[in-house]
């Protein structure tokens, strides 16, 4: 198979939607070429140095990765190009000298796959729920799985099965790490102002949040604060990619049947995002 093939196979293997169009999808070839043969597929989290290293190693030349190449969103090169990034060079050169070709798959994969059932499941929080064990406990009544219903756990247990599920190095908490939790919830992505995301805690009565960002004057103040008064409320904040990284996992698992087991396909890990110093 062409890339251009392995690509167009596998936008097809997921539900899509009508506002994915390639004039405005994050999902670009980021870097390289497509016409040529693929003599491998990598998926991983972001294509950091490491994985494009590991890909070339494992003689695939086609990345598939779920975050930028290029540390902006678009993956923008002007910018990096007038002002000599060193590091975008350096990053570059690798990839002429080992052929690579970057995709990025985030709209597609966030767009549905199916699944056991038959239905549609948002592929990234579905291979995290999946590495997790908490299939079962999904209580979204959504395509994407981002509130579990689980056996009752202490905040402290919690985070050590994140830490232990996902291979990290630690993550941080917030609120008594002895709070009874039983209902998790993922926000989306909290940037800024947290309103929204409060009155949903507060008014469906989350015990724990797994925040991909952790905002500290909105979100992270009022679960401090809510804690303190007493209230059944604890965060545990991983990171943004290391609770998708589980995703494209996943993929490596599937994708082998969807390309019809043609072309050889590797997940590479990036690890923790996050390295912990403590005293």
């Amino acid at each position: 198979m062409t890339i251009t093939e392995v690509i167009e196979t596998i936008k097809a293997f997921y539900q899509g939607d009508p506002a994915i169009t390639e004039e405005t999808t994050r999902d670009q070839v980021l870097y390289g070429e497509t016409d040529g043969d693929c003599t491998g597929v990598v998926t991983c989290i972001w294509p950091s140095v490491q994985v494009l290293e590991e890909a070339h190693a494992l003689g695939a030349n086609l990345i598939i990765c779920h975050e930028a190449l290029f540390w902006n969103h678009g993956d923008h090169q002007d910018w990096l190009q007038e002002n000599g990034i060193q590091a975008y060079e350096g990053k570059k050169a690798l990839l002429d000298q080992y052929g690579l070709t970057v995709w990025r798959c985030h709209d597609y994969v966030h767009s549905g796959m199916p699944i056991e059932t038959g239905e549609y499941k948002d592929g990234i929080f579905y291979g995290l729920a999946k590495q997790l064990g908490w299939e079962g406990y999904d209580i979204s009544n959504h395509p994407m799985p981002t509130l579990f219903e689980i056996p009752e756990v202490s905040g402290r247990e919690l985070a050590s099965h994140l830490i232990h599920k996902l291979g990290l190095d630690g993550v941080r908490v917030i609120g008594d790490p002895e709070t009874r939790v039983r209902r998790v919830k993922i926000p989306f992505h909290v940037f800024g102002d947290a309103n929204a995301d409060i009155i949903q805690i507060d008014q469906e009565d989350f015990d724990a949040i797994l925040p991909m960002e952790m905002v500290d004057f909105t979100i992270a103040e009022y679960i401090k604060d809510a804690s303190l008064l007493g209230q059944n409320k604890v965060a545990i904040s991983a990171g943004h990619f290391n609770l998708e990284e589980p995703g494209m996992a996943y993929m490596a698992d599937y994708l082998p049947a969807v390309l019809g087991h043609q072309v050889p396909v590797h997940f590479v890990k990036v690890g923790d995002t996050y390295g912990y110093i403590t005293k």
